[in-house]
């Protein structure tokens, strides 16, 4: 298995006027959903499609829940979701308000099983 990439050219955002360059960019080869999903952990196991398709329903409801809380969620091996943001910043913390918050983000940090993944991937030049 290898993960495809091309070349896409980008703007140095600091120095609009320098000439682009050409990066590598990793390109989705489809895509899978949650039906799939099911369907392929019920063939691993046996639990039906439509209890493995409720069980990820149910945890994806979950995880939106914890994260609304502020809470890390933490699926074991898999790894953890957590809310980060980005902000403008100001001369002092008393400055730092709710309007300062220009973006928000759902962090996912893999677990280590999951990270090992990217040190044996193989990459493939899309012509």
């Amino acid at each position: 298995m290898s993960v495809k990439f091309k070349a896409v050219s980008r703007r140095n955002p600091q120095d609009l006027t320098a000439p682009q360059k050409f990066y590598a960019q990793a390109i989705a080869d489809g895509e899978v959903d949650l039906d799939t999903l099911a369907r392929m952990i019920s063939d691993q196991n046996t639990v039906t499609e439509a209890d493995c398709y409720a069980v990820l329903i149910s945890l994806e409801k979950n995880i939106i829940d914890e994260l609304a809380q502020g809470r890390i969620v933490k699926l074991g091996r898999l790894g953890s979701f957590q809310v980060g943001i980005s902000s403008e910043g100001s001369l002092t913390a008393d400055a730092v308000s709710i309007s300062a918050i220009i973006k928000s983000r759902i962090n996912f940090r893999p677990g280590k099983r999951m990270q090992s993944f990217l040190k044996d991937v193989s990459f493939k030049k899309q012509a």
